[in-house]
């Protein structure tokens, strides 16, 4: 079942050796995956939060743009709604999107964030569970929290 009492969250940075770090909630466990991804999971939750990184290289860029884009899109037959919320942190060089998947849509949430030079993060939320929004809205809100924490801690290496 989906616990609905959630903890005022708490975040600690995690370093790696990848080119990038950032903070995350407490409450997560850690899945350290090959070429730099990491999968943050939330076991209370039933929810994990997929990131995948990439090098911008070879004047890439704009296909890693294109395909963030089109994967929070993709899910348009089944969301009610996907609202966009630009990031912009010029002090440490990261700028971003945050899409917020509304409906039974297979993830509620995603995003990117990149230097536009040399790094490239995207990431997408999914639930352990059937999508019903209704449901699962109060995790979503929370979580969503998490991500834009992520965001705005990330920092390049």
């Amino acid at each position: 079942m989906l616990r609905l009492d959630y903890p005022k969250p708490t975040y600690r940075t995690i370093k790696t050796d990848c080119p990038y770090s950032f903070s995350v909630n407490e409450n997560t466990t850690i899945v350290r995956k090959k070429d730099c991804n990491i999968n943050i999971t939330y076991p209370n939750m039933k929810a994990t939060l997929y990131l995948t990184y990439n090098d911008v290289r070879n004047n890439n860029l704009d296909s890693l743009l294109r395909d963030a884009q089109n994967l929070a899109y993709d899910h348009t037959r089944k969301a009610n709604s996907i609202p966009e919320q630009p990031f912009i942190n010029p002090d440490k060089k990261v700028y971003g999107m945050f899409y917020m998947i509304n409906g039974n849509a297979a993830t509620q949430a995603e995003f990117y964030v990149t230097d536009s030079i040399n790094h490239f993060l995207n990431g997408a939320l999914y639930f352990d569970a059937k999508p019903n929004f209704d449901s699962i809205y109060p995790a979503v809100v929370y979580l969503r929290e998490d991500i834009r924490k992520l965001m705005e801690t990330i920092s390049w290496k």
